[in-house]
C-alpha cells in the first residue's frame, strides 16, 4: 500500500482546513488510512496531507469527481496548486 503526499495552497483559514471533516468523508470509504496533516510554518497557506492508499486507481477516479471538487472548495484547497507525490522505494 503506497503512502502519498498531497501538497497544495489553501485560500481559507488554516484552522478551518485542519479541522475539516471532508478528508475523512471523501477518503474513508476508499480505505485510505493514516491521514496526517502538515502546515508550512513559514507560510500557513501552504499545507500537505500524507496518507496510505490501498488503491491508487480509485483515488485518481475520486479526485476527478464532483464530490472531490466540493470537498476541496469547502476546505479552501487551491486546485491548480495540488501536487501528489507517491512513495517510491528504490
Amino acid at each position: 500500500m503506497p503512502t502519498i503526499i498531497g501538497h497544495h495552497d489553501i485560500s481559507k483559514d488554516v484552522n478551518h482546513w485542519l479541522t475539516s471533516p471532508k478528508r475523512e468523508e471523501l477518503f474513508g470509504p476508499l480505505g485510505i488510512t493514516n491521514i496526517r496533516t502538515f502546515v508550512d510554518p513559514q507560510n500557513p497557506k501552504r499545507v500537505a496531507v500524507m496518507m496510505d492508499v490501498p488503491d491508487m486507481d480509485k483515488l485518481a477516479a475520486v479526485m476527478q469527481s464532483k464530490a472531490a471538487a466540493e470537498a476541496m472548495a469547502y476546505d479552501g484547497v487551491v486546485p491548480e496548486s495540488l501536487v501528489i507525490l507517491v512513495e517510491s522505494k528504490g
